[in-house]
């Protein structure tokens, strides 16, 4: 924790207080609640302390004062009414307090004398961090000055290298350009123009191997930059369908070069070429029509018609044009064609989840392989893929054994898996006999909306899981059977949670006949990174970067930019809002399979950044460069800093006001909650699910980076998080702890004009107590009035104090980057340690949700949320002129009476007041 030091050294010429021409001295500094006092100097009037006195920082040091009295202490004196006399006093911004030992400077600083309605102090000028201050404490009366002598020192503040850089980049959303189309539709990012050249096909190739034959492939040359398209063995009419895009800023020459050439083991053999003027290439602008292909006559090396032909459409375009994610760039030029698909930009779309309930009730007739045997404790398993849960063991009485236990499991869309249920009976330790088994597709569990009742439970047959079992069951179907009751459906009625709470950016049920209308549009522009580590040192090469951004159900992945440490991909994506209370995830990537995949090779982690949507006003464009923090082993890194372009758009202001009133969750959350034991197990598979279905697409987004923005290690415990989330609530407990001091220091007349001012309006709700609510709800509204010039002007971001991850001893670093289980070689010491870990890590999520709510409760007035600060003053001031025009007898009544209504009268639901609460921002999104 951080530390103040004041250092008393000495006064002089202080005023004589004891009646014999003397006074015995001692220093008071009172600081944040805390008060410490030196050593008195006996009948001294030039006292000298040399004394250090040690005060905790809990808050924002600027926001504070320094409060330093000299007395006189009366402890021998006969007079026991006044233990000491007043010498005089300094109060010290916060402001002004030095960063460091080194620059602190010893000031003398003049004694205010005690007067009751004497002007306080102003407090020190601002000076800049590291200057020395030396200021007099003297009485402003005879017989002359009295000076006393202090340093102050604290600790470096946070590395402002962390900091949120604001720019502003040429873009046309904020020059108010209006140009041509693409500039309304890619207005967030600067507009790149490119050369494109499509190979269609040729025909009629002459023919140029001995066999025959033509092995064609054509090469597109512009410069140094230099496309190939594949080569088709011998065929003479050839079919290619490719896009080459050349960067205009790195065009090196106005002739483009087309070459058909056939494919060779020793020398390639020159086919034929056609060239292009790069002045005559027309501008093509969408949603303008694609621009048509075009027949051209081969030309040999003097420039002669040949035989051939090719099919080509050249064509100047932007990052807008519709064949700009196809198409090879000559940012890739040295990837093969093989390898070319993992650099490209791509749209992917998480699969729609539901929770599958199985209701697992009884069995009937069930045998063990040894018939002399009794069934003694039976439990059933059922198996979905990788997901696996197993009922708890009961006893077989009359009639068959007995459960009654639901198990929860995650299945997506399309519904291709199988349920396996089996009936299992405990032989001895460690050994299950099974007495039947059960195959379902899930296709056939019945979907259950919200408002429907659960579907009626089925007797299924049980099976034996050998053939020849399977054979004599089958010929005695008709004789016996055992048998077993449950009950399946899908839930279509809740929200399958993939992401952390804290952050999640979807909050839809999985029905999409439950969703409600969207709201608004978020528009992203990806625009540029820099300062990127290089990442592949050990290759002789930089870093090949791209940036994967994750909202809702939808993900998006840049093209990848190769061999740079300043990327530049100006790409812009647009995603509906349904909820404004929601967070974006933004992640930069170094990609290792430019080149082949690799045995083992993963996409290593540059920086991630969280923007929360409640947080942005409506209609205003964001430039900023965000820090791209990682943390490691060995510490905090920065990776470089990405830069990006946002604007929330508001389509349905009354919708969006009344989600404020709406619970975030879907109803079914509410009315039938899951169980907390099972969530962090469905979520985590869920996660793999999402995982193993965004693998299997072309590009893949991998295992690592679907871990990385879902935050699948997020609730696993760390001391580091811990502190943080322990700091954060004693953040908050210090503005409670401010209004106790405030309301010390009126009852002990610290500050008389205000004290005077409470008085006459303590006595004004006295003898009008009508006035009491509705100048609560006024006062409400003129702090957030107030609090509006001192609104966020920049959206919320890492903070790497916040974490506390700036200053991570490296111990805890360790430990929180062991494994899990840990590594550790002892039994019983891994044992210990896991239990440890996962018990403390649900303490940690318990105290980050507390931080959470105190953070919102704080949030309320601050303007972290625009519209959820203006809705709660409105309604303030609408509430106070309300409550001052209504009898207060008539509102307590009301609300005397509601508050205590029957529980016949009370919703499952929550009230709009906890779900206007529980929808205020908090800072569990700025956390690392």
């Amino acid at each position: 924790m951080s530390m103040l030091v004041v250092e008393i050294h000495d006064a002089t010429d202080l005023m004589p207080k004891d009646g014999h021409g003397s006074a015995s001295p001692f220093v008071e500094v009172n600081f944040n609640g805390q008060r410490h006092r030196t050593q008195t100097k006996h009948k001294d009037l030039n006292p000298q302390w040399n004394e250090k006195l040690l005060f905790n920082i809990d808050g924002d040091l600027p926001n504070k004062t320094i409060d330093v009295v000299v007395y006189n202490d009366r402890s021998n004196s006969d007079d026991n009414h006044t233990r000491k006399n007043f010498l005089g006093r300094v109060r010290i911004s916060g402001v002004s307090v030095p960063m460091s030992e080194s620059d602190a400077q010893i000031q003398r600083c003049p004694l205010d004398k005690k007067d009751l309605f004497s002007p306080q102090p102003p407090p020190m000028s601002s000076k800049p961090p590291g200057f020395e201050m030396r200021r007099d404490f003297a009485q402003a009366t005879p017989p002359g000055p009295a000076t006393a002598v202090m340093r102050m020192q604290m600790p470096p503040r946070q590395n402002p290298e962390f900091a949120l850089v604001e720019t502003r980049p040429p873009v046309a959303a904020r020059l108010r350009y209006r140009g041509d189309k693409t500039s309304s539709t890619y207005d967030l990012v600067e507009q790149m123009h490119y050369l494109y050249v499509s190979v269609v096909k040729a025909r009629d190739l002459p023919v140029m191997d001995i066999t025959g034959s033509v092995d064609p492939y054509v090469e597109v040359k512009l410069g140094n930059y230099k496309g190939v398209t594949k080569h088709l063995e011998k065929n003479q009419n050839p079919i290619w369908k490719q896009i080459f895009a050349f960067s205009k800023e790195r065009l090196q020459s106005n002739l483009l070069e087309v070459t058909v050439k056939d494919k060779d083991f020793a020398k390639d053999d020159f086919v034929g070429r056609v060239h292009f003027d790069l002045l005559e290439v027309p501008l093509r602008v969408p949603p303008d029509s694609p621009l048509a292909p075009q027949w051209y006559r081969l030309e040999d090396k003097h420039g002669m018609k040949t035989k051939g032909e090719v099919m080509l459409a050249v064509w100047m375009g932007t990052q807008a044009d519709e064949s700009f994610p196809e198409a090879w760039h000559s940012d890739a030029h040295n990837i093969s064609h093989v390898n070319l698909t993992n650099t490209r930009s791509k749209v992917y779309f998480s699969p729609k989840l539901y929770y599958l309930r199985i209701h697992v009730i009884e069995a009937q007739d069930l045998l063990a392989s040894d018939k002399g045997r009794a069934l003694s404790n039976t439990h059933v398993k059922v198996q979905l893929g990788n997901q696996l849960r197993v009922t708890r063991p009961t006893q077989v009485r009359m009639g068959g054994p007995v459960w009654k236990e639901e198990l929860m499991f995650v299945v997506s869309e399309p519904f291709e898996d199988f349920i396996m249920v089996t009936v299992e009976d405990r032989v001895g330790p460690g050994k299950d006999e099974i007495l039947g088994r059960v195959i379902l597709p899930v296709r056939e569990a019945t979907q259950r909306m919200e408002t429907s009742k659960f579907p009626d439970p089925r007797w299924f047959n049980l099976h034996k899981p050998s053939v020849a079992a399977e054979e004599e069951t089958e010929k005695k179907k008709e004789k016996f059977s055992s048998k077993i009751l449950m009950m399946l459906c899908l839930e279509a009625g809740y929200h399958v949670l993939d992401e952390s709470t804290h952050f999640s950016s979807d909050l839809q049920p999985s029905s999409k006949h439950l969703r409600k209308a969207n709201i608004g549009i978020l528009e992203l522009g990806i625009l540029s990174a820099r300062n990127l580590l290089p990442m592949k040192s050990k290759e002789g090469r930089t870093t090949d970067a791209y940036c994967v951004a994750k909202y809702g159900n939808k993900w998006v992945r840049t093209r990848t930019l190769l061999d740079t440490l300043s990327p530049r991909w100006n790409e812009q994506y647009t995603w509906e809002v349904y909820d404004p209370c929601t967070v974006i995830t933004i992640g930069v990537f170094d990609n290792a399979h430019t080149n082949g995949s690799k045995e083992g090779a993963r996409d290593q982690r540059i920086g991630k950044v969280r923007i929360r949507l409640s947080t942005l006003e409506t209609d205003r464009i964001y430039t900023h460069y965000y820090p791209l923090l990682v943390l490691q082993p060995n510490g905090l890194k920065k990776h470089g800093e990405l830069q990006l372009a946002l604007r929330f758009t508001c389509m349905a202001w009354v919708n969006m006001v009344t989600q404020y009133g709406k619970p975030l969750l879907p109803k079914m959350h509410y009315v039938n909650p899951i169980p907390v034991k099972h969530i962090d197990m469905l979520r985590h598979q869920a996660q793999q699910i999402v995982a193993m279905r965004l693998a299997r697409a072309e590009p893949p987004l991998r295992l690592e980076n679907v871990e990385y923005m879902l935050d699948v290690d997020y609730h696993m415990w760390s001391l580091r998080r811990s502190k943080a989330n322990f700091q954060r609530i004693m953040s908050v407990l210090s503005g409670l702890s401010a209004v106790c001091r405030w309301l010390d220091d009126i009852c002990y007349w610290k500050n008389p004009i205000t004290t005077c001012l409470v008085h006459v309006l303590f006595l004004m709700l006295i003898c009008y107590p009508e006035l009491i609510l509705p100048t609560i709800f006024l006062y409400l509204f003129v702090i957030g009035i107030w609090n509006y010039r001192f609104r966020p002007r920049h959206p919320p971001h890492m903070d790497a104090r916040l974490s506390q991850a700036e200053f991570a001893h490296p111990d805890e670093l360790d430990e929180e980057f062991d494994s899990f289980p840990t590594s550790k070689p002892a039994d019983i010491v891994r044992m210990r340690y896991d239990r440890l870990r996962s018990v403390a890590g649900r303490v940690q999520t318990v105290v980050g949700d507390l931080a959470s709510q105190l953070e919102r409760a704080q949030a309320i007035l601050s303007w972290r949320d625009p519209r959820a600060t203006a809705i709660f003053i409105i309604f303030s001031l609408i509430w106070a002129v309300f409550i001052y025009v209504t009898p207060f007898q008539v509102v307590a009544l009301l609300v005397g009476l509601f508050w205590l209504r029957h529980p016949r009268f009370r919703s499952k639901m929550p009230s709009v007041p906890v779900n206007f609460f529980k929808r205020l921002p908090s800072k569990s999104d700025m956390l690392l």
